[in-house]
């Protein structure tokens, strides 16, 4: 069969993607206030975070917290000058106050604490190591190892490290401390403007050979103006050699200090491999302590205590080749000058992954239920069943989504930037758009990924806020300890982040921590040469999410093409086998396996399956539908046998024609039409509209067809009007045609005065929804039209009205209209064929289906009780054949075959009748055609139990 034209032209696909985009702003424009509750939730957790803000800045700001000051007396007038400053300072307050002129300090070692000290153990089994009885007496020295290519070497440069005895100078402190290896047990800090070592009840140790007993003093050290006495402690430097670095690397991990736990701890000073160092090379590796390094990940990393380390092994190198009085001295360390800082905390960067995870994901939701509402509702469908195209819709509906989001998240960060969030106001805006973008994008492709495993709306909305929320809630307190935790592998954070909603955390995440750093340390966040750092995960994040971001779209657009559109998995592969399957046909083949089915037919359906044969061998044909062995059979479940919805259906419907299904519920006509819509596909069997094949071909049968499905499919916010506009764009009207269109559309089904055009669909009665399905089906003049049960719920005025408008429209289409009236299908229908149990039994005008299987006239009289047998003796005097069909308190009816009785004899009878007994009423009709469809279903259901 070749394709018939349609006459309409076909709408392009900017037309489809124009009709889609005005319905879509339409609607969100009827939905205002659900804008403005999504934006007030970011709006809200942004003002909660400045009011923590600002009650921790209050508390912050307390004189407690600020540098110390004091009235001091200036001799004049009993008058005092306030002064601010370190020296007025407690400690809590010191790290605020301006700092011009920082102490020098002498450089340290970090010494393990009393218990930490390496000593021999059960898995560290040196003999060269103290026994473990040195920890009860507190004596246990510190150790440090040596190796390299030759130990002599090595040991005698380890040996000038601490030999000399110590020999303080009280006029110059710094310089003669700073020939002595001094250490501390304290915790280093983020700064050196005043070491802890100096600012605690800690004595600082100097590592001699052997300890003398007395062995601990004071010494005056100078800070700033004030002089205060630091208590120094010798302490035994223990040096050991092993034979390689392997060893070393073996001790200390076995000895290295694990967090909290608690567990034996054997840790040392430092270790040197000298390698191949001699006389003329200097050639060291160096271990040293970090135990006390924070670098859990939210703070800033701690000074560590290394160049004195590094200082020994030079300077005991030095002495070594050119004796003990050539010194490469380390005298102090220093910081740089500091301006009087105020403490603050930004809480918007410590709460921040978590709350904005949470804004910027339930975005999720939103999109979801979007998607699975016109899911729901068929409203997709619905649309592409009038003519919009796959193409149009992705486009359109993910440039809708990804609008929508992106001036959500550019309010955001507008929002929070206004109100000094520094998680905004630092990091690089430039940063922050791709990264919202991208996840963006990614959230919108996933929607339409998980869309497809949805059919109810309040299902996906619970489903994306359990989302929601659980990311956050796992990010906040799951994933980020793995992003602390330096000994968890990056490969195992780069899985988990395969999971949006972590690369999302890990993103904000990464953004918090820049800000927050960035405001305590006076410096800048996060910046484009930041993402080089091989501490930063963003670049990581940026790969992730754009990669997934094209995977998942790609996904989900195929998803969609097999759970939404029908399409076999393989649709991709099967371009060339569509073409030439819906142009090469074997009917003869085909109908050798239905030879017993048609045997069994009656006569006019028979005849209908032949007629079909025959336009199937035509070349060309103007029929608008030729249905050919159409089935659909239902899988059997829960142990019932398989359904047979429809059997084998031959139908073939010339242009002009409004054909009517009538049938018992069940019985296949709505399947029917699923199948010739394209909702279902059957099982076997085609069908062809307008020559086109619904199997292959149902995008270009979309474009010329019309649906008013048993159910209305419309958009609650879009008036009646804006519907046909829609519908009407789809059907490529343009400019004054769409307006004329629609205005007679609306007149036509009663719904163009009084304002109703203009009134949302969603407060329509239901007649009202039923008439402007109808219009809808009819608009842009489609050349097949399918109206499934379409006078429902309709008062006797608009079932007129709407026949009216039916009666118009079969002019030039074809018009399939399924009905359980058969007063409308008597008044609307060409033609008429009676469906039982999924098979066609009888096709004709509602006149030769009456003469056919309703031949006889209905034969009613009422008289009293004692009269019936006379009644019926009257009965059979007309015809030996009557058949009573009914009776109940004398009132009777019989069928009086038409062949055998004259009209005038029955008048006769009764009038004779009349002079015996008294006759209450009678009457003698024709049949109608609701008692051919009873006798006909009640035969064919016989037939279905018999056989």
């Amino acid at each position: 069969m070749s394709d018939s034209s349609n006459g309409q032209s076909t709408a392009s696909f900017w037309t489809q993607a124009n009709a889609l985009l005005r319905k879509n702003l339409i609607f969100q424009k009827r939905n205002i206030k659900t804008n403005i509750r999504l934006v007030v939730f970011p709006f809200f957790l942004c003002l909660l975070l400045v009011l923590i803000q600002t009650l921790v800045n209050n508390e912050l700001d307390k004189p407690s917290n600020r540098c110390g000051c004091t009235c001091v007396d200036t001799g004049r007038n009993g008058q005092c000058e306030r002064r601010c400053g370190i020296e007025y300072s407690t400690l809590d307050q010191v790290f605020t106050c301006s700092i011009p002129h920082p102490p020098p300090l002498p450089p340290l070692l970090q010494i393990p604490s009393e218990q930490y000290r390496a000593i021999r153990t059960d898995f560290i089994s040196y003999g060269d190591l103290p026994d473990g009885s040195c920890k009860r007496i507190g004596s246990c020295p510190v150790t440090m190892l040596i190796t390299g290519d030759n130990q002599t070497f090595g040991q005698s440069v380890a040996g000038n490290m601490f030999a000399r005895p110590l020999n303080i100078d009280l006029s110059d402190i710094l310089y003669s401390l700073a020939d002595d290896a001094l250490g501390s047990e304290t915790k280093t800090r983020y700064t050196n403007y005043l070491d802890p070592a100096f600012s605690s009840n800690v004595p600082v140790d100097f590592l001699q050979p052997q300890c003398t007993s007395n062995s601990q003093f004071s010494v005056p050290v100078q800070f700033g103006s004030a002089t205060f006495q630091q208590d120094l402690r010798c302490v035994q430097g223990l040096q050991l050699w092993r034979n390689s670095s392997s060893e070393i690397n073996d001790e200390l991990y076995k000895g290295y200090r694990k967090g909290n736990a608690e567990r034996k701890i054997n840790e040392i000073v430092a270790a040197y491999d000298f390698m191949n160092s001699n006389e003329n090379l200097l050639n060291v590796t160096i271990w040293y302590n970090s135990t006390y390094k924070n670098d859990t990940g939210n703070q800033p990393l701690a000074l560590t205590r290394v160049p004195r380390s590094v200082n020994l092994a030079t300077n005991a190198y030095l002495q070594l080749l050119l004796g003990p009085t050539v010194k490469m001295l380390f005298e102090f360390v220093k910081e740089t000058p500091k301006p009087e800082t105020t403490l603050r905390l930004d809480f918007s960067s410590l709460l921040g992954p978590l709350f904005f995870t949470w804004v910027i994901i339930q975005l999720f939701p939103v999109v979801l239920t979007s998607l699975v509402y016109e899911k729901q509702h068929r409203l997709r469908i619905m649309m592409k069943m009038h003519g919009l195209g796959d193409g149009p819709y992705w486009m359109i509906s993910y440039a809708y989504f990804l609008a929508i989001s992106s001036i959500y998240m550019l309010c955001f960060v507008i929002f929070g930037s206004a109100i000094g969030l520094k998680f905004f106001t630092l990091n690089d805006y430039s940063i922050q758009f791709v990264f919202y973008f991208l996840y963006i994008n990614l959230q919108i492709s996933l929607a339409f990924l998980v869309a497809d495993l949805f059919s109810s709306v309040k299902t996906a909305t619970v489903v994306g806020y359990i989302m929601v929320f659980g990311t956050g809630l796992l990010g906040g307190f799951l994933f980020q300890f793995f992003l602390q935790d330096s000994s968890f592998p990056k490969a195992g954070i780069i899985a988990m982040e395969l999971y949006p909603g972590f690369s999302l955390y890990r993103g904000l995440y990464e953004f918090s921590q820049y800000s927050f750093n960035g405001n305590y340390m006076g410096t800048d966040g996060m910046r484009w040469k930041d993402l080089n750092d091989s501490d930063n995960g963003m670049r990581e994040a940026f790969i992730i999410i754009a990669v997934e971001w094209l995977v998942v779209l790609c996904v989900a657009y195929y998803a969609d093409q097999v759970v939404s559109s029908g399409r076999s998995p393989l649709f991709f592969l099967r371009r060339h086998q569509k073409k030439f399957s819906s142009s090469f046909r074997k009917p003869s083949l085909r109908r050798q396996g239905s030879k017993v089915f048609v045997q069994m037919e009656k006569l006019d359906v028979q005849q209908e399956r032949e007629k079909v044969a025959q336009l199937l061998l035509e070349s060309s044909t103007s029929h608008a539908i030729v249905c050919d062995n159409l089935k659909k059979i239902y899988p059997g479940k829960d142990g019932n046998p398989e359904k047979f919805a429809v059997r084998e259906l031959s139908l073939a419907l010339p242009q002009g024609e409004c054909f009517g299904m009538l049938g018992p519920n069940g019985a296949g006509k709505t399947s029917f039409i699923n199948m010739m819509i394209g909702l279902t596909k059957p099982s076997s069997g085609t069908a062809y509209v307008q020559g086109l094949d619904i199997r292959t071909d149902m995008d270009r049968i979309y474009t010329s067809m019309g649906v008013c499905p048993q159910h209305d499919l419309l958009w609650g916010t879009l008036t009646g009007k804006e519907h046909l506009l829609f519908y009407g764009r789809l059907k490529n009207l343009k400019g004054a045609s769409l307006t004329q269109a629609v205005e007679e559309s609306l007149k036509s089904v009663n719904l163009f005065h009084g304002g109703v055009a203009d009134k949302q669909a969603g407060k329509y009665s239901g007649g009202m929804k039923r008439r402007l399905s109808v219009a809808i089906s009819l608009i842009g003049d489609p050349k097949v039209v399918y109206m499934d049960e379409p006078s429902t719920g309709l008062d006797p005025a608009s079932r007129n009205m709407l026949w009216n408008v039916v009666k118009r429209a079969k002019q030039n289409r074809a018009i399939i209209l399924t009905t359980h009236s058969m007063e409308e299908a008597e008044h609307l229908c060409d033609r008429l064929g009676i469906f039982v149990d999924g098979s066609l039994q009888c096709v004709g005008n509602p006149k030769e289906l009456k003469a056919r299987y309703g031949g006889s006239y209905v034969f009613t009289m009422t008289t009293s009780p004692n009269h019936e047998d006379e009644v019926e003796n009257l009965v059979r005097q007309l015809t030996p054949n009557a058949t009573k069909i009914y009776q109940i308190s004398g009132t009777q009816k019989f069928e009086l075959p038409k062949h055998e009785i004259r009209i005038a004899d029955v008048f006769e009878a009764v009038e004779n009748a009349k002079s015996r007994f008294a006759v209450q009423a009678w009457g003698l009709a024709d049949t109608t055609l609701e008692d051919v469809f009873i006798k006909v279903a009640r035969g064919a259901q016989v037939f279905s139990v018999l056989s």
